[in-house]
C-alpha cells in the first residue's frame, strides 16, 4: 500500500483551493482560538471569528466526501469574566452553509493544573465538534471500544428481572435498555469524553495537542488508505499519526517554520513506522511526499 503525504505552505483559505471535490475522508484539526497565539498567528479577535472562519467552512465542506467527517477543535475565549459565543455563532453559521452538526466530544485534559480566577476554575476540557454533509458518514465504532471495566463483575453478576428484558425510559423518551445484552462481553463502546492528558511529544509548538486525539478519530472515521487534512497543521501531529497508521495525509501550514519542522519529521520511513509500544503493526509500507 502507498502511503501519501502532500504538505501545503500558505494560507488555507487560498491552498485548500488546489484540492479536488469529495477527496478527503477526515477534517481533524485545532484552528487559533480566538485572540490567542497571538505571537504565532497573529489572533482573530471573538467579534471577527465566524467570518473569517466561514470561507474556510466552505472550502472544507466542497473537499471533505459525502462520506466523510470534520472534526473541529475549538474553545471559546473569556473576555471580561464573561465566555464569548463565537462557537456557538460559528456552529450556526455552519449549517446554513450545508453542514450537519452531528455530534460533540469533550476532551477532558487529565492533568490539568490546579487554579482559579475570581470568578471561575481553571479550564480542564476542550471541545470537538463534529459536522457531516450528508446523515449517512461512515463511523468504525468497533475501532474505538473499551473494556468492559470493573463495573461488569458486580453489575451483571446479579440481574433482576428488569435488567433482563427491555427496561423503558422513566422519562418516556421511548429508549429502553437490556443490560443482560452485556453478559460475557469483554468490551463497549466509548462515551463521547475522551480522557488525555496534554503532554506531547513535540515542544516546538505552542498548541500542540496529544497524539492520542487525532489517533481515536481517525481509528473512529477512517479505514487504511484513506485521507485525513489538517488545514491548520501546526507540528504535524495529525499528519504523523496519520501515517503511521496506513492514511494518506494532506497537511496546509502558514508559518514556515513549522512546515519545515514537519517535512523534516515526514521524511525517515523507518522511523515513523517503528513502534517500541507494538501499538501499530510493524510493516513497512510503500510511501511519498509531496511538499508544495
Amino acid at each position: 500500500m502507498e502511503i501519501k503525504s502532500d504538505l501545503y505552505l500558505g494560507d488555507c483559505r487560498e491552498e485548500l483551493k488546489k484540492l479536488p471535490d469529495n477527496s478527503i475522508d477526515l477534517i481533524f484539526t485545532s484552528p487559533p482560538y480566538a485572540d490567542q497565539r497571538n505571537n504565532t498567528y497573529g489572533g482573530i479577535r471573538p467579534d471577527k471569528y465566524v467570518d473569517w472562519f466561514l470561507p474556510i467552512a466552505e472550502q472544507l465542506l466542497r473537499v471533505l466526501k459525502p462520506t466523510g467527517t470534520f472534526v473541529l477543535n475549538i474553545k471559546e475565549k473569556v473576555v471580561n469574566g464573561e465566555r464569548s459565543t463565537y462557537v456557538m455563532e460559528l456552529i450556526i453559521e455552519m449549517r446554513k452553509q450545508g453542514w450537519l452538526w452531528t455530534e460533540e466530544f469533550i476532551w477532558h485534559k487529565k492533568n490539568s493544573y490546579p487554579g482559579k480566577w475570581p470568578n471561575r476554575f481553571r479550564d480542564s476540557w476542550e471541545r470537538l465538534i463534529q459536522f457531516n454533509k450528508d446523515k449517512k458518514f461512515k463511523m468504525y465504532q468497533e475501532a474505538v471500544m473499551v473494556p468492559m471495566g470493573d463495573w461488569a463483575k458486580t453489575r451483571l453478576k446479579n440481574l433482576s428481572n428488569t435488567d433482563k428484558i427491555r427496561d423503558e425510559s422513566k422519562v418516556g423518551s421511548g429508549f429502553g435498555k437490556n443490560i443482560s445484552n452485556w453478559i460475557n462481553r469483554d468490551k463497549a463502546y466509548p462515551t463521547n469524553v475522551i480522557h488525555l492528558a496534554t503532554e506531547c511529544n513535540n515542544k516546538k509548538h505552542s498548541a500542540a495537542f496529544p497524539e492520542g486525539l487525532p489517533e481515536w478519530f481517525i481509528k473512529l472515521f477512517t479505514k487504511e488508505g484513506d485521507t485525513v487534512l489538517d488545514p491548520f497543521m501546526g507540528s504535524g501531529t495529525t499528519n504523523i499519526i496519520a501515517n503511521k497508521m496506513k492514511r494518506n495525509s494532506i497537511g496546509i501550514e502558514i508559518f514556515e517554520e513549522y512546515y519545515k519542522m514537519v517535512e523534516k519529521e515526514l521524511i525517515p520511513v523507518e522511523l515513523l513506522l517503528l513502534d517500541p509500544k507494538n501499538t501499530y503493526e510493524k510493516t513497512k509500507p510503500d510511501r511519498r511526499i509531496t511538499v508544495r
